[in-house]
């Protein structure tokens, strides 16, 4: 697996997942495009083929703060340390900032995944999906 800077041209590659992954839920290109406009930090997992098989954002909000904004891994290319790589890159792109993200309370392995990294939940936000209503478990990674 190959991780490199995600670019415009990869918008049209993560849709599919998007789609595949989240359902009514799935961002859109626009979406995308305004996370790259704002020059957030995100990543593309390339396979030997060049094929992606993952993607990643991270927002640095300030000195102190980021989130990450996402990270999704295709279904054929899950289980095997994808999702890890992606997690560290973006880790590492934080520096010493403490890093939050949301991941849905009924996701346990993206739970487990980000516990392993030192992550704790610290909230929850009601209803945060959307069309699905399901609630967003807050972790929190101290710097």
């Amino acid at each position: 697996m190959r991780i490199t800077r995600f670019r415009w041209w990869h918008i049209a590659e993560v849709l599919p997942i998007e789609e595949d992954l989240f359902g009514s839920e799935k961002w859109s290109a626009a979406m995308f495009w305004n996370e790259l406009a704002q020059r957030n930090f995100y990543l593309v997992a390339e396979d030997e083929g060049g094929k992606v098989a993952g993607y990643a954002g991270l927002s640095v909000v300030d000195q102190d703060e980021s989130w990450v904004q996402n990270i999704a891994v295709s279904r054929d290319a899950q289980r095997r340390g994808t999702g890890r790589q992606l997690l560290e890159a973006l880790l590492a792109e934080a520096g010493g900032r403490k890093v939050l993200l949301e991941v849905a309370v009924d996701n346990a392995p993206a739970q487990r995944l980000y516990a392993g990294y030192d992550f704790e939940p610290v909230g929850i936000r009601r209803g945060y999906y959307q069309p699905s209503n399901t609630d967003a478990l807050v972790m929190m990674r101290s710097a």
